[in-house]
């Protein structure tokens, strides 16, 4: 048997129509359902306290990419002075 859903309200900054959001989508982005304003569910009063604890979505995303970028860089750059010395040893 499944709990009953717990919901707070909060104001569309779109449209400021009050909407009734479910607390599991706290610091995720919702859409109203009358105006279609997308925006990301927070409690008003913890709104400060969740922002500076989470980074924002796309920060972290170019984080993992400028990170998996280095690493191919720094791979393709190994292999590349691999295959360098490969070629020098069969010139001699």
């Amino acid at each position: 048997m499944m709990g009953t859903p717990v919901n707070y309200h909060q104001g569309c900054p779109v449209c400021g129509r009050s909407l009734e959001i479910c607390v599991v989508l706290l610091g995720r982005r919702v859409y109203c359902q009358h105006c279609g304003g997308g925006f990301v569910a927070a409690d008003p009063s913890m709104r400060s306290s969740v922002q500076a604890a989470m980074p924002s979505p796309l920060h972290s995303v170019v984080e993992d990419l400028l990170h998996r970028a280095t690493t191919l860089i720094e791979q393709a750059e190994g292999e590349s002075l691999e295959s360098d010395s490969l070629l020098s040893s069969y010139d001699t």
